[in-house]
């Protein structure tokens, strides 16, 4: 690698705060009736349940019932896994029938609780639904089932000098099914949009069963309502997404990266004005990581990519990636910008890497990707994906811990550490608070409402790109005024008068 070397806490609004989970007496759990008439739709190895007839073993519905994070606990006692959006139809106009909850689920890898059965729902798991349905080399439209796995989709699309427009951490397991019922945002959002732009059409499975195909490939259609953007984001509480059509952008012909360490948090902003005014259109991710992520990363065995002596008292770091169509062209910007960085009469950095090979160019993004597999290897992590202005992503950090501290809840017996790392170019902190012995109801205590009152009086998001789920229910109306949440009531009620569809999620 090529070393470069150089040279208040704000007034908090006070609101009531709710939080617990909701009971559904109008539903009905799934009984050994119910299991004969989806024998009827399903084979017998696609249908789990702790039921009599079936007696799946405990050890096989537990990863259905336990999210990610070991955070959320589900009650499902069965599991359904549908080949075909047919056989969805079929189920879902069932469970209307009967008014059985159901809880869309993909790769179960979010961090809201919204695909885990909050009562005794039954879980639709769309894993077995992983067809490409078709790929056009020339347009770059791809169709696939829900169930794909999005790294499986980008290497189905690499050998046509293709890549998906999303990349995420959980990319070896989440479902682009479930990336669209979230929204995904991910690294590549700043370069390709997010999937409002980039999904063309949905094939969704209505709360009746009706089948909504719009699964389209054009590219241009102003024809009325744009249906599909409901459901992008929607959290499965509208209908089940079983098919989509998204659009793949050319893979870029270069790339490379930088990794800079900061003196100060202050020099972000400008970094990032001045990398993006000499970088321009071949800048595609600007990530964010703080002083705490980055030790905790070296502790986990991610880098070095500095030298102890190198990073010295740098207070954070920026991995800064350029995707572009000509070499020469792309290292002539990244020449040119590192050198007036290190030549500035002030210095924005301390030092820096520049990748010289594929290798290093993935060992630079190894450093960043792998941050959220080592905050669970350091204890339990309260999650919070948040949007606010760039210029308060180390106030809001710092307010955080100076809050546990206050509380005397920070150290090793119960917080060990609270960080912050993310997208700058697109607003979104990942902060985390991670728990050394367990989640424990004090702790939660407090950080929220606390947590979600700082993104208020930033006027940010209390999600980014995770989604709202169970976790964020009651947190709505920070970001969501009374009249927006009443006209999303009114969709929901129009769509699932019923209330069968991931009941319990995004609407409080």
């Amino acid at each position: 690698m090529l070393r470069l070397h150089s040279f208040i806490r704000p007034a908090f609004r006070s609101r009531r705060w709710v939080h617990n989970t909701p009971t559904f007496s109008h539903l009905n759990s799934v009984n050994e009736e119910d299991l004969a008439h989806f024998s009827s739709i399903l084979a017998p190895t696609s249908i789990l349940s702790t039921l009599p007839s079936i007696s799946t073993p405990a050890d096989d519905i537990a990863p259905y019932n336990v999210d990610w994070m070991g955070k959320y606990h589900g009650q499902a006692n069965s599991v359904l896994r549908p080949r075909t959006t047919q056989q969805v139809s079929e189920i879902v106009k069932y469970c209307a029938q009967r008014k059985i909850g159901i809880v869309p689920q993909g790769g179960n890898t979010g961090l809201v609780g919204g695909g885990i059965s909050l009562q005794k729902e039954i879980v639709l798991s769309l894993g077995a639904m992983n067809n490409v349905r078709s790929f056009d080399p020339v347009s770059g439209i791809l169709v696939a089932d829900a169930g794909c796995i999005l790294q499986s989709l980008s290497e189905y699309i690499a050998p046509h000098n293709h890549i998906m427009p999303l990349d995420l951490g959980a990319k070896g397991s989440c479902q682009i099914g479930g990336n669209i019922s979230t929204n995904a945002g991910g690294l590549r959002l700043l370069r390709y949009g997010s999937l409002h732009g980039t999904v063309l059409g949905l094939e969704v499975v209505l709360p009746d069963g009706t089948i909504l195909d719009q699964l389209t490939t054009l590219r241009k259609d102003n024809t009325g309502y744009d249906l599909k953007q409901l459901f992008i984001g929607g959290e499965g509480t509208l209908g089940i997404v079983t098919g989509v059509s998204i659009l793949t952008p050319p893979a870029p012909q270069a790339t490379n990266n930088i990794f800079l360490a900061l003196p100060r948090f202050d020099n972000v902003l400008p970094l990032f004005q001045t990398v993006k005014r000499q970088l321009g259109e071949i800048m595609s991710a600007f990530e964010y990581i703080d002083r705490t992520a980055y030790d905790m990363g070296l502790q986990h065995g991610l880098g070095p990519l500095l030298s102890a002596d190198e990073v010295g008292d740098s207070q954070c770091f920026v991995l800064v990636e350029t995707s572009g169509g000509n070499q020469d062209h792309d290292l002539e910007k990244l020449n040119n910008l590192l050198e007036n960085l290190m030549t500035a009469d002030e210095p924005l950095i301390n030092t820096g890497v520049l990748s010289q090979s594929p290798t290093q160019f993935n060992s630079i993004w190894a450093l960043r990707e792998g941050l959220t597999e080592c905050v669970q290897k350091e204890g339990k992590p309260y999650k919070y994906d948040v949007s606010v202005p760039l210029a308060d992503f180390q106030k809001v950090v710092d307010a955080v811990r100076e809050r546990m501290i206050s509380k005397g809840l920070y150290g090793d017996h119960a917080i060990s550490k609270v960080m912050g790392y993310g997208h700058v170019g697109d607003g979104n902190l990942h902060l985390n608070v991670i728990a050394k012995h367990g989640y424990r109801p004090e702790l939660e205590a407090a950080l929220e409402p606390f947590i979600y009152e700082i993104v208020a009086d930033r006027k940010g998001s209390v999600s980014a790109e995770h989604g709202i789920g169970s976790m964020k229910r009651d947190a709505l109306h920070y970001s969501k005024s009374d009249v927006s949440i009443d006209c999303m009531k009114k969709i929901k009620q129009v769509f699932d008068p019923l209330n069968i569809m991931n009941p319990g999620k995004v609407l409080p």
